[in-house]
């Protein structure tokens, strides 16, 4: 599940604290955003996802943790607990695989509402499932039209390991400030196979951001996967805070 787009927080993790900014993007969508965190800030989100279907559940839940280090330079790192369930097998968790990044906006164009970013982020194997690193290479781009804001990308990661491959993913969003305090959006990802022999994987998701008092919001989105001939639902949920 580490290995989903932008991993449950989503993975990738850009500034979506304030929704009545439509330049706030990246989570609660997989499709990520190229906007740092702010010079001199700190995003904390304190998530949980999972994928649930045919009685099975693949889950991570934890706290991303985002700084904004320098001007266009935001630093990442993930804490994950994995959990699952299997029909008859009851419940399991157990540690994730950490994730550390360096998100680099390379082109910040305000007056167009134009803005360009790599992400690239390692993926350590310190989970019981995985024995090798794993290097995620990204580049994602948005568009600022009025309150509305659509963004996405993709990249390549590399996925070594017995029956493993590399892969491509992408994605795309829009989202659309309907109020001061409420942003609604939707998005469409893909992602190649990443196992020998495995399936491709199609992923449609709607997403809301409502900003509580000052300094939390609450991030959710959900929607269908198909991969394999199966649906599995998907969902996120997320408290962030930006301090």
């Amino acid at each position: 599940m580490r290995g989903r787009l932008t991993g449950l927080v989503c993975a990738g993790l850009a500034a979506a604290l304030c929704p009545a900014d439509p330049a706030m993007a990246g989570p609660p969508y997989e499709t990520d955003d190229p906007e740092p965190t702010e010079t001199g800030h700190w995003e904390i989100y304190v998530f949980t996802g999972f994928d649930a279907g045919h009685g099975n559940v693949d889950g991570t839940a934890g706290v991303d943790l985002n700084y904004g280090a320098v001007k266009d330079v935001q630093l990442t790192a993930t804490l994950p607990v994995d959990y699952s369930h299997a029909r008859g097998s009851g419940w399991w968790s157990g540690a994730g695989d950490v994730e550390v990044g360096v998100k680099y906006r390379f082109i910040d164009l305000p007056k167009e509402g134009m803005s360009v970013a790599i992400f690239p982020r390692v993926f350590l194997p310190t989970s019981k499932a995985s024995t090798r690193t794993r290097v995620l290479l990204p580049v994602w781009a948005q568009k600022d039209i009025g309150k509305t804001s659509i963004f996405g990308g993709g990249g390549y990661e590399i996925n070594p390991g017995p029956g493993n491959r590399d892969f491509w993913l992408a994605g795309a969003a829009l989202t659309h400030a309907v109020s001061d305090t409420v942003t609604l959006g939707g998005e469409a990802t893909h992602k190649s196979p990443d196992v020998v022999g495995g399936p491709s994987s199609n992923s449609l998701g709607v997403g809301a951001i409502v900003k509580l008092k000052d300094p939390f919001s609450l991030l959710v989105s959900s929607g269908p996967r198909w991969s394999g001939g199966q649906t599995n639902l998907r969902f996120y949920a997320a408290l962030a805070l930006n301090f």
